[in-house]
């Protein structure tokens, strides 16, 4: 199983299993959805979103996902994992709680440390 990772406030990801399907915030502002391989995500978890609670870890298995899922780097950067496309929730293999530490940075969960 071949994991990436999506951040998002628990509240989306409620209303996705609601419907089957999730949007995220930037499909359809970028046209993808941004994902990060687990060594990414506390990077990106402290870069973008420092000190904000109640967001959540959606764990999808890459094979899963029905729409397009490219990895592109940024300004010749390290590449990362976009879902071109809405994510069937059927490839999200599991959700995790995604809070910040007291100090407002974020660590990798223990369930994926040890993956």
């Amino acid at each position: 199983m071949s994991l990436i990772l999506h951040i998002t406030q628990s509240d989306q990801w409620q209303y996705a299993e609601q419907t089957g399907i999730y949007r995220g915030d930037t499909l359809d502002s970028e046209g993808f959805i941004h994902c990060s391989k687990p060594e990414q995500v506390v990077w990106v978890a402290n870069s973008f979103y420092q000190g904000q609670s109640s967001l959540v870890l959606l764990c999808i298995e890459s094979e899963k996902v029905q729409a397009e899922i490219k990895y592109e780097g940024v300004n010749g950067g390290e590449k990362f994992p976009h879902v071109y496309g809405a994510l069937n929730v059927d490839a999200i293999a599991f959700v995790l709680p995604f809070e910040p530490n007291a100090d407002g940075y974020f660590t990798l969960p223990d369930q994926l440390a040890t993956a």
